[in-house]
């Protein structure tokens, strides 16, 4: 078992590791998912997402998460062969927590939000910019 912290961890190089990781069989637990960070312009950021919320219809879908463990396994899921097989059970190896309730070590992977130098967007504040409750 891995336990991944995300703090300051780039979204997207964080999840491509992790998909790697769980394809080869690996069970992972993310913590601090909502510390994560996405760079870019924060508000192009937050249209995107916006948008791919809005996509669809409300009743049959696609839907998108507002919250930053759903919004975090979402993206991790699209780097994954979900369809078939061995992604839906790599896909069930994925455990994402927000916050760090029982005070687990994790281990940081990629860069950190140190050596960045663009414009970011925390994952927290995206989703309370989708509408979600979060503290």
């Amino acid at each position: 078992m891995m336990i991944v912290d995300a703090d300051g961890a780039i979204l997207g190089r964080l999840a491509t590791k992790i998909a790697k990781d769980l394809l080869r069989g690996e069970t992972i637990t993310v913590i601090n998912t909502e510390k994560a960070i996405i760079t870019g312009n924060p508000n192009a950021t937050a249209r995107r997402f916006f948008e791919k919320r809005e996509k669809g219809d409300p009743n049959k879908g696609p839907f998108y998460p507002r919250y930053p463990d759903k919004l975090f396994k979402r993206v991790v899921r699209g780097m994954l062969p979900y369809k078939k097989d061995r992604g839906m059970k790599a896909f069930r190896r994925l455990k994402v927590i927000v916050g760090n309730p029982e005070n687990l070590k994790g281990e940081k992977v990629g860069k950190s939000i140190d050596d960045i130098e663009c414009k970011y967007v925390s994952v927290k504040d995206l989703c309370k910019r989708l509408g979600a409750k979060v503290d």
